[in-house]
């Protein structure tokens, strides 16, 4: 275990100013739920000492094993009051890394996950910086679709009740130290966006963790239900996550080339291509429930094909308009992420794939070009099961998850299919039962 002495005198400073009586550990399963428990002020100098032991098996997802004993190491970096939570006892969450009785890092950890191919951008001299831009939706309830408004995509809604949801989750989502860029209403009736500044992947990792449950408890505080679900309602828009990447080199941004026609560095061509590439394998990582692919169907301005293109919003990679004079934004973004995956193994499959195209120098054709050449093989997957036959077979994403989070991660993804092909649907109701 790598021990922080000066965050645990931060932390301890901390939690003394400001009268922390509570303190929750969170960490994530392999399948991007928040998983987590509370220790009280009097453990938490041991714990960010020592780590906190705890039964293991809850990162496991679907796919239990035995009870095992793990370890929650606080990382002090991560030290923040709960603002809902904070009165005259105010408590506290700080993400932890995991590690086993023996002290060394667990493979099962999302967390280490990612700070493994982190680790592979260091050793190439990058640092890679992630901006993701989430979309929800709000209901009356959980047990309805129904929408809190009519809105549509940037309507001015902020008197509206929404426009107040998104308003204090956005103060909120301060209060924790996040910032952000701008919120928005969406296209769907309800829908709405809420767009983090760029930041480093691991802390945008734990970001997006905190963000799902801001809104999630802002808006059960108001009486309603916010979902991230990928698709929740046939024939509209369903939820996305764009994220926009970069890579920078010190302070200097490694996909900006003042020469280039669209000063878009080789660099960064390298990156496309090796997303492009391995668009298939990584996308029941970026997609991993069986409702993720009711979303990528076509005309609802999710992508369906393996393209790219400048500025044009149909592709799967886009790459955004340059502002002369602001070569840090210089960037591309990714489309076919939904917000229910996690966050960590999404990032790190992206990274990977982007690398695996610097290291082996993939050649991105002109757009137009590469759609032609990839006529062939150019679609997304179309559900969950031909996405996970795709990634079981990958390499790539077998060296990025780890040979421990990729068995289970797989194993967890079949057993979730299996489940879903047992159900009888509405649909099966509504179109069978009148016939048949």
């Amino acid at each position: 275990m790598k021990i922080n002495q000066d965050g645990i005198k931060y932390v301890l400073h901390q939690a003394k100013e400001n009268n922390v009586r509570f303190i929750r550990l969170w960490f994530s399963d392999i399948l991007g739920d928040l998983k987590g428990f509370s220790i009280t002020i009097e453990e938490l100098e041991k714990g960010l000492s020592n780590g906190i032991s705890f039964d293991g098996s809850s990162i496991e997802g679907f796919a239990r094993s035995d009870e095992r004993d793990l370890y929650a190491l606080p990382d002090p970096n991560t030290f923040s009051l709960i603002p809902w939570e904070s009165d005259e006892n105010s408590v506290a969450r700080i993400f932890c890394d995991i590690y086993t009785p023996e002290n060394k890092s667990f493979e099962g950890d999302p967390r280490y996950v990612l700070r493994r191919n982190l680790q592979r951008a260091t050793d190439m001299g990058y640092t890679y910086y992630v901006a993701p831009e989430m979309e929800h939706f709000y209901f009356k309830s959980n047990q309805t679709t129904e929408p809190i408004d009519l809105g549509g995509y940037f309507d001015q809604q902020e008197n509206s009740f929404s426009g107040e949801l998104r308003r204090e989750t956005v103060l909120t989502l301060e209060e924790f130290g996040i910032p952000v860029g701008s919120s928005h209403h969406e296209a769907s009736s309800s829908q709405h966006e809420i767009d983090l500044r760029h930041t480093d992947a691991l802390t945008m990792a734990d970001t997006v963790m905190t963000y799902r449950l801001v809104v999630k408890e802002i808006a059960k505080k108001y009486g309603c239900h916010a979902t991230f679900m990928p698709k929740p309602i046939t024939g509209v828009n369903g939820n996305g996550m764009h994220i926009h990447q970069s890579l920078f080199n010190g302070d200097n941004n490694s996909f900006y080339d003042p020469k280039d026609q669209v000063y878009l560095s080789k660099i960064a061509r390298n990156f496309i291509a090796g997303l492009l590439k391995h668009a298939r394998e990584i996308t029941a990582v970026t997609n991993q429930w069986v409702n993720s692919y009711k979303r990528l169907v076509s005309g609802f301005e999710a992508p369906t094909h393996i393209s790219w293109a400048l500025v044009n919003r149909a592709d799967l990679i886009r790459v955004p308009s340059y502002r002369m004079g602001n070569n840090f934004s210089r960037r591309i973004e990714y489309r076919a992420p939904d917000p229910a995956c996690n966050p960590y193994l999404a990032f790190s499959v992206m990274l990977a794939a982007g690398l695996e195209g610097i290291e082996n120098n993939y050649d991105l054709l002109d757009s137009k070009e590469f759609e032609l050449k990839n006529k062939d093989n150019q679609k997304l997957p179309s559900n969950l099961w031909e996405a996970i036959l795709i990634t079981e077979n990958s390499e790539l994403v077998h060296n990025a998850l780890g040979d421990y989070v990729f068995k289970s991660f797989i194993e967890n993804k079949k057993i979730e299919w299996e489940l879903y092909n047992t159900k009888v649907t509405k649909y099966e109701l509504d179109r069978y039962m009148p016939i048949l």
